[in-house]
């Protein structure tokens, strides 16, 4: 998957938009044209696009194409950030360890008698 896909915030908001749950292509034609200004053709090539990616599947009901989040095009994303996950885990812990008393070391001494 090229990272470019994602670069663009209109395609980031389609796929915020779908992590909510399906939608139609309509649906999503209007709350992107809402917030970034653009034509329904050229939410048309986004989709599309997220769609050849494999980040998006669609399917065909009557008229409607409706449109959801493919989870397998997501996994080589996640794999990437995977390594990154023990950064924050690891901050977070020392800011959960700072922030709980009792649970640093030189609040031994602040303890309360039990």
């Amino acid at each position: 998957m090229s990272w470019e896909i994602l670069a663009d915030p209109a395609r980031r908001r389609i796929l915020e938009l779908l992590a909510e749950g399906e939608r139609t292509a309509g649906q999503l034609s209007a709350a992107v044209a809402e917030e970034f200004g653009i034509s329904q053709p050229a939410t048309s090539r986004h989709l599309r696009v997220l769609r050849d990616a494999g980040l998006v599947r669609c399917r065909a009901e009557g008229a409607r194409r409706w449109y959801a989040v493919n989870p397998d095009g997501l996994r080589e994303i996640d794999a990437w950030l995977d390594r990154f996950r023990g950064l924050w885990e690891s901050a977070l812990s020392s800011l959960e360890a700072e922030i709980e008393p009792g649970r640093h070391p030189r609040d031994e001494h602040r303890r309360p008698q039990r």
